[in-house]
């Protein structure tokens, strides 16, 4: 998803190419301002509010914000004797982060010892995403991770022709899917409830999070285990795909046009990073401080 993760350009599954003569490094990491305002809250109040925050980029990870210790609260880090070591940034020193009765044991990083090239994070600070109450952006909250501005959604209507089958049953049959294109991530199709036979769908207890789109709903089809999913309330950017239903090519039939469709290498996605074990309650609950 986006510049790193999944098959982005500096992952370690990227599906494109560098025309280059040469060989690039295994691990490109990649530094950029967010050019966004981003403000930390934790202990019920700001403890972080700037306009001068870099996100960087390295393969298998999601972005993570940098922040200027100008724009963190003086009172609220305590460095810790606990530090590491980056395989690619070098030293990293560790700080509790405490506000009010509320403290994070190893809420916040900064690398220390950095090499010539990567003067940009010097005297910066990254919070951990899932230590700290919230992360905003102005006066929206994010959740899961730092926004990658480089991962994009776009939805397109079409009048192709998709029939959903298992074993003899046909479950979908629609020629105005709508095709939903993801950074990172093969075509998905999504089709109007009208077009489904929903006696095939038993809802599954159990929901997943994406950042992008919004909380997730999955269902069986008879002995096929979450073989298909919904955005029953997704998020304003997305909502033409809102309640339509897309099914897993690998787990039922799927043919578009009479093709066959499956799953590519890649797709499956793993929590990784800042936003592992994330709850869809924490995800539900966006009100702001």
């Amino acid at each position: 998803m986006g510049l790193s993760w999944q098959q982005g350009p500096l992952s370690s599954g990227a599906i494109g190419r560098f025309l280059v003569p040469d060989p690039l490094p295994k691990r490109l990491l990649y530094v950029e301002p967010l050019r966004r305002r981003m403000r930390v809250h934790f202990g019920g109040r700001w403890i972080a509010d700037s306009e001068n925050v870099v996100l960087l980029f390295e393969p298998a990870r999601y972005p993570v914000a940098y922040f200027p210790q100008g724009d963190i609260a003086s009172d609220v880090l305590e460095r810790l004797e606990h530090t590491t070591r980056h395989q690619d940034l070098g030293q990293t020193a560790w700080y509790a982060v405490r506000a009010g009765d509320q403290i994070a044991q190893r809420g916040a990083w900064q690398h220390t010892d950095l090499p010539a090239h990567a003067g940009e994070l010097k005297d910066r600070i990254a919070f951990a995403w899932r230590a700290m109450d919230a992360f905003y952006e102005e006066d929206e909250r994010i959740v899961g991770h730092a926004a990658d501005p480089y991962h994009r959604i776009d939805i397109r209507e079409t009048s192709r022709h998709l029939v959903v089958r298992h074993r003899d049953r046909v479950i979908a049959d629609s020629t105005r899917p709508l095709a939903l294109y993801e950074s990172g991530f093969a075509p998905r199709w999504y089709v109007p409830r009208a077009d489904i036979d929903e006696s095939a769908l038993t809802a599954v207890d159990a929901r997943t999070f994406c950042p992008y789109k919004g909380v997730c709903s999955y269902y069986d089809i008879d002995d096929a285990r979450m073989a298909a999913w919904s955005y029953p309330e997704t998020y304003p950017e997305v909502h033409r795909v809102a309640n339509f239903v897309s099914f897993e090519p690998d787990i039922v039939t799927v043919h578009l046009d009479d093709r066959a469709l499956h799953l590519e290498p890649g797709q499956t996605v793993i929590p990784h990073g800042p936003d592992r074990e994330l709850t869809v309650h924490e995800v539900q609950v966006r009100e702001r401080p």
